[in-house]
């Protein structure tokens, strides 16, 4: 069953964001970004438990060419994506958006 993906207006700014920084640094790359996001995406679509736990609401699931994770929450048949998360940075700036899924 294909789960319903959402994604908080911090997120949406973000992987908009990083999809333009991409494309600046090299045309089309930010698009290729957009694309490793999508898959992603699916992989957590297919197997919503598989991946990171990083509190005991959310998980991560690791882009496999950019240096991002999806940082996620499960509720019943959706995904709320919480953050598009640089690897290096700030592994917590996002914690906040937490009172945002009630």
């Amino acid at each position: 069953m294909k789960n319903t993906v959402t994604f908080l207006k911090p997120a949406r700014n973000e992987l908009i964001d990083v999809i333009s920084y991409y494309n600046h640094q090299s045309s089309g790359l930010g698009f290729d970004f957009a694309l490793e996001i999508e898959k992603a995406i699916d992989r957590i679509d297919k197997f919503p438990e598989s991946w990171t736990k990083l509190s005991k609401v959310t998980r991560k699931c690791r882009c496999n060419r950019f240096p991002y994770s999806i940082v996620y929450y499960l509720q019943d048949s959706s995904i709320i994506i919480i953050a598009i998360m640089h690897a290096k940075r700030k592994p917590k700036y996002w914690t906040d958006r937490l009172g945002q899924l009630k």
